[in-house]
């Protein structure tokens, strides 16, 4: 069974929107890069599918546009080319590498899991939390950005229950950002 891996940057008081953080420097796109290479395949909701889409689908033409500097190269080349799973009962449809998940979203994202592979990743604010209170996610990976927002949406905002957490890894970046990754301490009977 392939773990399902929910990523993401985060300020130091849980803001997770996306411009809330620093900007991303050579050092953190390296890593999500790396991160990256861990994922058979990302999942998405349609607001961060559309948001991701808008940033870092190649154009047509073949060519990336001025501002994907050379270091954010490796970056946009992963998530462009990786497969995506995208959940949402309103669009209609999906390109860019990726397939539309209809239904229930516990089910379909369980088969997903069954699949053979190294993981599925996932990123964004609604569908982690659906996919947290069902206990679906096999790890949290934060990268924990040296900023107070004191706005914007948390992470896991309304989650129903508390989830025990253990530390598997840690690691310090120059810029003062720490990414952390936690696995769920599973209760057992």
């Amino acid at each position: 069974m392939r773990p399902l891996r929910y990523s993401i940057n985060v300020t130091l008081d849980g803001c997770c929107h996306h411009e809330a953080g620093l900007p991303p420097d050579e050092e953190s796109m390296r890593y999500w890069s790396d991160e990256m290479e861990r994922a058979d395949a990302l999942l998405f909701g349609r607001v961060t599918y559309g948001m991701m889409e808008s940033a870092w689908r190649k154009p047509a033409t073949g060519t990336w546009p001025d501002w994907v500097t050379e270091w954010q190269m490796p970056f946009a080349e992963a998530i462009d080319q990786a497969k995506k799973y995208v959940v949402s009962s309103t669009l209609g449809e999906v390109d860019w590498n990726a397939e539309l998940l209809r239904g229930d979203v516990g089910h379909a994202v369980q088969r997903l899991k069954q699949e053979p592979g190294e993981g599925l990743w996932v990123g964004g604010v609604t569908l982690p939390l659906a996919l947290a209170d069902l206990g679906l996610i096999d790890e949290y990976e934060f990268l924990v950005q040296p900023v107070i927002a004191g706005r914007g949406p948390t992470l896991l905002a309304g989650l129903r229950e508390r989830i025990q957490l253990e530390l598997v890894d840690r690691r310090e970046f120059r810029s003062g950002a720490v990414a952390m990754r936690y696995r769920p301490v599973r209760r057992t009977s």
